[in-house]
């Protein structure tokens, strides 16, 4: 009988050396190789923004400390003041997380945002939004703004299903940068929020659509009692220079003001209105049925300031629609709706950075008279009767007539809304700003001005005039620090306080006219990659 012991062992031994002597050689090369690509299924980006601000407007109501929205002298009680003077630092932080799966080879992503907000020194140690920088901190405070898939079936066609950018312009939010959103459709001044639904987006060389669902409110389940809208939008390029658009929304309301920002509700007879500067359908208690249309145009011509120096946009929006209100008798039409805007952008870029420019950004909104005097309101809606914010026009350039993007947890512009709380404006900003160092100091000034286009009881037209001016230094890529300040002189428009409209005109100060408000505030802005 042969022995198989040693001749087996002698075979562990190679064996054992063989692969030692791999693995050894298998080290080294290792340390001498390029690694590969990292895995790139996972991706961390986040906008961080710390900025201190002085100013003499602020809430008159001491629970309205933490968060304050709409408009300025209107339900949210902000006034200004001659006496007192406003010094905070506020912070926030916008992190996204994108899993995109190799398996599905780059078709399917899942998309995250979360906001965690604070003014330092506020509180701790409890639950609620837009607070926790008090001492320890340990505060419950995440905000959930998307959670939404992305599947791309085919280059050139996406699916978006869940809570999501809601913008009033064609283009994926998810693929386009802040800065064109805000330039060119309708430039977020009807929808500019987070809602959940499903949209389609087809982008083409020369053409592009989408079409979307949105939920605002389900209320109850087993009811019609929704509040949904519906959405397409249509552009193309005519040739290099310029696109052109159609878009329709549609808006159904069978909410009855309920759901919505707390106990201030949503929709057209809801207080919410009042604290966003919108018009108030005074409607009571009393139920109602809203339809809402949106029948618009937009345009471009060198939306993306690269074929020559000039460039121009803008879009015209009529709002239509009909109200049914329950009476004793039944259903009988509380208003007809009739209103539009019209918008027009344009500038000149003389140097060789996209700081080297200034700006003409002007804006008409139809105005009511009478209120539902005549059961017609002829003034402009937007997503502003439904959320807060719902729609924002802060890149005119101005910081105190209209909104501004450097907020935190205060956002309280004089004309918060297109309706200016039913009155309409005729306004704009003219703008002019110069790259100092080229791509690191840059520096602007700029004017705005309004009237309104229907006159409050015992008041005029005109609404005030703004100065402003910023210097930003950037640190590094998409890092920034800024200083800015803004002064506006109040008009005539604000010596009334007709409260026809549910609030009064100037925040309810009687036979004078409040402090012209101005501001100051140093940002420091870090968009990380």
């Amino acid at each position: 009988m042969k022995n198989y012991f040693l001749p087996g062992l002698f075979m562990s031994f190679v064996l054992l050396f063989s692969a030692s002597g791999f693995s050894q050689q298998s080290a080294r090369v290792f340390d001498t190789e390029v690694p590969g690509e990292p895995n790139k299924e996972f991706q961390f980006l986040a906008f961080y923004i710390n900025q201190g601000v002085s100013s003499n407007f602020y809430p008159q109501n001491e629970f309205l400390r933490g968060q304050v929205l709409g408009r300025m002298f209107g339900r949210n009680s902000v006034m200004t003041s001659d006496t007192a003077t406003t010094g905070y630092i506020e912070q926030r932080l916008i992190p996204f997380f994108i899993y995109q799966p190799s398996l599905f080879d780059g078709k399917a992503i899942l998309r995250a945002v979360f906001e965690i907000d604070w003014t330092w020194g506020d509180v701790s140690y409890g639950a609620g939004p837009n607070q926790g920088g008090a001492i320890s901190g340990h505060q419950v405070n995440l905000q959930t703004q998307n959670i939404e898939i992305e599947y791309i079936p085919v280059p050139g066609w996406s699916f978006n299903l869940g809570l999501q950018r809601m913008f009033d312009n064609p283009y994926n939010p998810y693929r386009t940068l802040a800065d064109k959103m805000l330039e060119n459709g309708f430039r977020m001044t009807y929808f500019g929020t987070h809602a959940v639904g499903l949209t389609l987006y087809r982008n083409a060389d020369f053409h592009r659509f989408k079409a979307g669902f949105f939920k605002f409110y389900e209320n109850e389940i087993f009811k019609d009692d929704d509040v949904n809208m519906f959405e397409f939008q249509y552009e193309r390029n005519i040739n290099r220079l310029w696109r052109a658009a159609l878009s329709s929304h549609y808006v159904r309301d069978r909410g009855n003001g309920r759901g919505g920002v707390s106990i201030l509700g949503q929709g057209l007879n809801s207080q919410l209105t009042e604290y966003n500067g919108v018009f108030r359908f005074k409607f009571g208690n009393a139920p109602y049925e809203a339809d809402v249309v949106w029948l618009g145009t937009h345009f471009s011509r060198n939306a993306d300031y690269m074929i020559d120096r000039f460039f121009l946009n803008g879009f015209f929006n009529y709002n239509l629609g009909v109200v049914n209100v329950l009476r004793e008798a039944g259903w009988r039409k509380g208003a007809d709706i009739g209103g539009f805007a019209t918008n027009l952008r344009m500038g000149y870029r003389y140097g060789q950075t996209l700081q080297d420019r200034f700006t003409f950004d002007l804006m008409y909104t139809s105005g009511d008279d009478n209120g539902l005097d005549d059961r017609r309101y002829s003034g402009v809606m937007t997503g502003n009767t439904w959320a807060a914010p719902g729609g924002f026009f802060i890149n005119s350039g101005a910081y105190l007539l209209f909104p501004h993007a450097n907020v935190v947890n205060r956002f309280t512009p004089v004309i918060a809304d297109l309706s200016n709380i039913g009155y309409g404006f005729t306004g704009g900003t003219f703008n002019y700003s110069k790259g100092i160092i080229p791509h690191r100091l840059h520096a602007k000034v700029g004017t705005a001005a309004a009237v309104s286009n229907a006159t409050p009881i015992g008041g005029g037209n005109f609404m005030g005039v703004e100065a402003n001016a910023g210097v930003v230094y950037n640190l590094g890529p998409f890092m920034s620090l800024e200083l800015h300040g803004a002064h506006l002189w109040l008009g005539d428009f604000f010596d009334s306080a007709d409260d026809r409209y549910g609030v009064a005109v100037n925040g309810g100060v009687q036979g004078e006219r409040p402090v012209n408000p101005w501001t100051v505030f140093v940002v420091y802005k870090w968009l990380m990659f």
